[in-house]
Formats: C-alpha cells, sequence, structure tokens
C-alpha cells in the first residue's frame, strides 16, 4: 500500500492540458468582471478579486485537482470529453499559477490602499495572461520556469 501523503498522489505531478485552458478561460472570465466592475461595485469586484487570488494560491501551493476550476471541469466537462491522451507535467503550470498569484495579489493590495492605477494594470496584465493561455494554449509563466531550471 504506498504512501498517503500528498506527494504520492500521482495527480499532483500531472494535469490535463484542457483542464489548463478550461482554468485560463474562467480565470479570464473573473478578472475581466473585476475590471469592468471595479468602479461601480467596489466591493463585489475586490471580493471576485479576492476569490481568484484564494484560487491561485491554492493551485500554486496545493494542487490543480482540487481547485473549484478542475471542480467543475470534472464534474461538467470531462465526463462529456473523456479522457485525455496525454497528461503534462504540473510543475511548470503550478509555477504560472503562481506568478498569476503574485499579480492578482498585488492588484488586490493596490486596489485596497486606494492605488486604483496600479490595481487596474496588474489586473489586466493578469488577465491578459489568462486570455492568451486560453485563447492559445501559451502559458508565460510555464515558459519562465522552463527557462529558470535550465
Amino acid at each position: 500500500m504506498g504512501g498517503s501523503g500528498i506527494g504520492a498522489c500521482p495527480l499532483r505531478a500531472h494535469v490535463d492540458p484542457r483542464l489548463l485552458r478550461f482554468s485560463a478561460g474562467a480565470t479570464a472570465g473573473v478578472l475581466a468582471v473585476v475590471l469592468l466592475i471595479v468602479e461601480i461595485a467596489r466591493p463585489l469586484s475586490l471580493g471576485l478579486l479576492a476569490s481568484q487570488v484564494a484560487v491561485f494560491a491554492f493551485t500554486a501551493f496545493v494542487s490543480f485537482q482540487w481547485s473549484v476550476w478542475a471542480q467543475i471541469f470534472a464534474r461538467v466537462i470531462w465526463p462529456r470529453i473523456g479522457a485525455p491522451a496525454k497528461l503534462e507535467d504540473a510543475r511548470p503550470q503550478r509555477f504560472g499559477q503562481f506568478v498569476g498569484f503574485v499579480f492578482t495579489a498585488l492588484a488586490l493590495a493596490t486596489f485596497v490602499l486606494g492605488v486604483d492605477v496600479a490595481g487596474y494594470g496588474l489586473t489586466a496584465v493578469a488577465f491578459g495572461l489568462a486570455a492568451l493561455n486560453a485563447a492559445t494554449g501559451l502559458c508565460l509563466g510555464c515558459k519562465a520556469y522552463h527557462r529558470i531550471r535550465q
């Protein structure tokens, strides 16, 4: 009976590439809403931004498989499309989530401190990176991970 720790889970080391794009699309959607409503519904938008910060933190430091986007994907989309042809290494993806966490956490902090220009800029960068990943599958955080590991 193998180890029972988090590191022993084979899914922790690998991830469905379709989940990554779904997650990026959902993230881009949340960040777009934040950017659109921050002036008219600030508490709601900051709550949405804080929830995305939490999702980034969870996926970066714990697991993709148990994140909110992964759970929606697993229950709604995966049963309709079936298993992937191959899985990807989760480490670059988790580093990309860490990058998203840093940008959105800083954005949230700057919005809370009243430095809205910085909050908009940081949120827009995070939105752009997530939208690029969702649309093309290109994860710049993952590319940075590979460059750092060389």
